[in-house]
Order: structure tokens, then C-alpha cells, then sequence
């Protein structure tokens, strides 16, 4: 199955936030943005385990429980598992997102792709979220960005551990979907190449944004598309830069993505686009692209992104990007 027939719309809500990334985000501040992406009807939602140590899972879940069940769809990732014991969230190894979660519970996580982990990973998910299933399960950050020149060992350890237990769940129809959530496109061309498993879906975030979408378009889309395996975007706003932030990559943005970033907010002032609905249309207009999910932290935000995916965005606008070399010749865009 393609998981946009199990998907109820392009937006859904990235709860990477929540697990207060960057800053300590007051309990009512994060249950009041996942109520507003509620209003607002978004039903897709995604989280992870590594997202504030459970803390996000844990958020996301209490106010999802005011709604049955049926109602939303939800995705979780496993390849961490969550202790009872703690540790200084500030000085834990997380590859190239150091610090990330320093604001997040201090419960201890371990990296684990073996099949036993994965089952009780999703096991303890269902316990933080509340609730009795998951729709889509990612296998998360199997990548050079967390393993460096290891992260092939990682990827086996995943294909014969996570991969074939989550193959089984979901034969037994425990879950609808699985897939890898990273943030490089390597590890999803390689598992593309492989006669198994037989993922449905990948979770590819900050990989195919205004910002950064030549290297994605090169192989992982075209192959992705030929095999129906859909794509779910994340970090469409390149961790903030494009939606007013600071940071690109989990970090401070350099002067040259900030540059960048200007030249693309000129041309968008030219002909009256704002900047979310040039990221979020650009990267829900390739064909093998199912979804997109920015995350938030206010309220406010989250009617943000729905006005931006559907606000009117001329064709003109979409040339004079390409114009200007700030997208790629072969990407697609709403107005071909």
C-alpha cells in the first residue's frame, strides 16, 4: 500500500518541539499547540521516542486522548529506547544535533536496531501516547548524520533487527505502515535497492526543502516514485530558517544560508508570497511526496501552515526562483 490512501490530508503536525527542542516549552504552551493543530484539522501526527526523551510522545498523547481513536492518524519511531534511568540530557553524544533535547526529560536512551528493542520500543510508546496502536512506525536516524562513517554497521543492525519485525507487525495488521525517518537521503536510496524488506513509506526531513533539494531529486524521488513508496516530509522550513528562525540544520544558520534565505524572501516579496507557502507548496509538489509536517511550539503557528498550503502562489513566482538558481531546473512545482 502507498500510505496516502492512510494519510488524511498533506499537512500533518511533527512534534519534534514538544520534547522542548531548543527551550523549555510550558506544559500548557505545548498542549494548546497540539489542540490549535487539532482545530485547525490537521489529523496526521508524528512523534519519536528520542524527541525529549519520550517527553514529546508523552504531550502528544494526553491531549490526543480527548479523541478516539479512529479519528487520527498516528506515527512514532523506534531505534532508541527510553530508560528509567537518567542522565544530564546536556552532555549525551547525538552526532550533529548535539544539545538538541538538552531542555528534555533526563531519562537515559540507548540506540538499539535489534529486533527485540524495536518491539519494546513501540511497546513504550503505546504507553506514553495512550493508546493501543500505532498506524506508521519509522525506524529512526539509521544515517551519517548521528553514526558517522559507522552508520552502515547501524543500517544492518536495523535491516535484520527493525526491518523484519516491523515487516511482521505488519503482516499481523498491528501496524499499517513502516518506513526509515532520516535526515539523509543514503540510507533510504540503499534500502530502494534491496529486494527486502518492503518499506511503504520514508520520512525524509530537511532533504527536500526550498533550501536543500538538488541531491534528493537526483535518485531517492524518481526511484521512490517508480516503486510507490511515498514520501512524508519533514522539516520543511529547514529547522526554522524558512518560517523566521535562526537555525538551518539543528544549529545556528551560517551567513551563507542566511543569504540564501534572503534572496528567496526577495523574490517572494516581489510577487506578494509569503515565505511558509513557498516552502510548504515547493515541497508538497513533487508527485512522490504524500505529506508534509512542520512542527510548532505556539498555538498561533499552526493556522500559520494551513493558510500558507493553500494560499494562491503565482506561476511567475515559481520561474523566477528558477530564474535566479534558487531551485533546482528538474524540481517540480504547483504550476509544473
Amino acid at each position: 500500500m502507498t500510505i496516502s490512501t492512510l494519510l488524511p490530508g498533506r499537512l500533518g503536525f511533527g512534534t519534534a518541539p514538544l520534547g522542548n527542542m531548543f527551550r523549555a516549552i510550558p506544559e500548557e504552551e505545548a498542549a494548546a499547540t497540539v489542540r490549535a493543530a487539532w482545530d485547525q484539522g490537521i489529523r496526521y501526527f508524528d512523534t519519536a521516542p528520542f524527541y525529549g526523551a519520550g517527553l514529546a510522545e508523552i504531550r502528544l498523547g494526553d491531549v490526543l486522548a480527548e479523541h478516539t481513536r479512529d479519528s487520527y492518524v498516528l506515527s512514532t519511531k523506534v531505534g532508541r529506547v527510553v530508560l528509567d534511568e537518567v542522565e544530564d540530557p546536556a552532555v549525551r553524544d547525538l552526532g550533529e544535533k548535539g544539545g538538541l533535547f538538552e531542555h528534555g526529560r533526563p531519562n537515559k536512551m540507548i540506540n538499539d536496531y535489534s529486533a527485540d528493542a524495536t518491539l519494546r520500543s513501540v511497546e513504550d510508546s503505546l504507553k506514553r501516547l495512550r493508546t493501543d496502536r500505532l498506524d506508521i512506525v519509522w525506524v529512526h536516524d539509521v544515517a551519517q548524520d548521528f553514526y558517522g562513517d559507522e552508520w552502515l554497521a547501524a543500517y544492518e543492525s536495523a535491516r535484520t533487527g527493525a526491518f523484519r519485525a516491523l515487516t511482521r507487525l505488519r503482516e499481523e495488521g498491528v501496524i499499517k505502515a513502516w518506513g526509515l525517518g532520516v535526515n539523509r537521503v543514503e540510507p533510504l536510496e540503499l534500502t530502494l535497492d534491496l529486494d527486502e524488506p518492503s518499506p511503504d513509506a520514508f520520512l525524509l526531513a530537511g532533504r527536500y526543502t526550498l533550501l536543500d533539494h538538488e541531491r534528493a531529486l537526483q535518485r531517492l524521488l524518481p526511484a521512490a516514485e517508480r516503486q510507490d513508496v511515498d514520501i512524508v516530509v519533514g522539516g520543511p522550513y529547514s529547522s526554522g530558517i524558512l518560517a523566521g528562525g535562526t537555525h538551518f540544520e539543528y544549529q545556528e544558520a551560517s551567513p551563507e544560508i542566511i543569504a540564501r534565505v534572503e534572496r528567496i524572501k526577495a523574490v517572494a516579496e516581489r510577487f506578494g508570497v509569503g515565505i511558509k507557502s513557498a516552502a510548504l507548496q515547493f515541497s508538497t509538489a513533487h508527485p512522490a511526496v504524500a505529506a508534509v509536517i512542520p512542527g510548532a511550539t505556539r498555538p498561533s503557528r499552526i493556522a500559520e501552515d494551513v493558510a500558507a498550503l493553500d494560499a494562491p502562489v503565482p506561476g511567475e513566482f515559481w520561474a523566477a526562483l528558477r530564474e535566479e538558481h534558487l531551485i533546482a531546473p528538474g524540481a517540480p512545482t504547483p504550476s509544473g
